[in-house]
């Protein structure tokens, strides 16, 4: 896998990307009549996109054999944009990691627009269909793709999760509320001190109360009554 954007020149007679086939690459979307913006450029004449499941692929319908390719593994971001505030045009915007981790040139000045661009430097690219209504269905290729190649980190990240929730287990049960919680419960089977002695005293009166009550029977017995 390469990280950031790069030149695309494996085409086909028929206009087509060549794909990998021996690593399961397969086709799922292809857009006519899409420009493509690197960076803080102006866009490129329109072309054809060709999303496929490990990257995504332009093709100029300008300049023929000239082509833009980024694999999946490299987009960190995709988001549908249509604020012209943001953008004048309506368009898929991306992020890509480059090797470097550096910057694009985004203090390029309007007449260093047209030099050459140094394709491993594009931190952003912004994919323009003609019919803005494309969009959705677009991003949704996207965001299928993307499933498709998860990120190499991703399951480091998921068990540091599972271990972060661990240890909100355990703060939970070591944290004063639950403590307060349960200070005045006695546990099952037990009770305490004044619990026992006002059981006893109880079980006292009891018995006194029966043996009066038998010495009663007897002496109204001896009276033959």
């Amino acid at each position: 896998m390469v990280l950031g954007l790069y030149p695309f020149v494996d085409i086909a007679a028929d206009g087509a990307p060549r794909l990998n086939a021996a690593a399961g690459e397969e086709l799922v979307r292809v857009e006519r009549a899409t420009a493509v913006a690197l960076g803080p450029r102006t866009p490129e004449p329109a072309g054809t996109l060709f999303i496929t499941t490990r990257r995504v692929i332009w093709l100029s319908e300008v300049e023929k054999g000239k082509g833009y390719a980024v694999d999946f593994l490299a987009v960190s971001l995709h988001a549908v944009s249509r604020d012209p505030e943001a953008y004048p045009s309506p368009c898929i915007y991306t992020q890509i990691e480059t090797e470097d981790g550096s910057d694009e040139e985004s203090d390029e000045s309007d007449s260093e627009a047209n030099r050459e661009i140094d394709l491993a430097k594009v931190t952003e690219m912004r994919i323009i269909p003609s019919n803005p209504c494309q969009l959705d269905g677009l991003f949704e290729a996207f965001s299928h793709c993307a499933e498709l190649n998860p990120d190499p980190n991703a399951e480091s990240d998921e068990e540091n999760g599972w271990a972060h929730g661990n240890e909100g287990d355990e703060d939970m049960t070591d944290g004063s509320d639950a403590e307060c919680e349960f200070s005045d419960v006695n546990p099952i089977g037990q009770t305490d001190a004044h619990d026992i002695t006002h059981a006893v005293v109880e079980l006292q009166i009891n018995d006194q109360r029966f043996e009066d009550a038998e010495e009663a029977e007897h002496d109204t017995r001896g009276n033959g009554h």
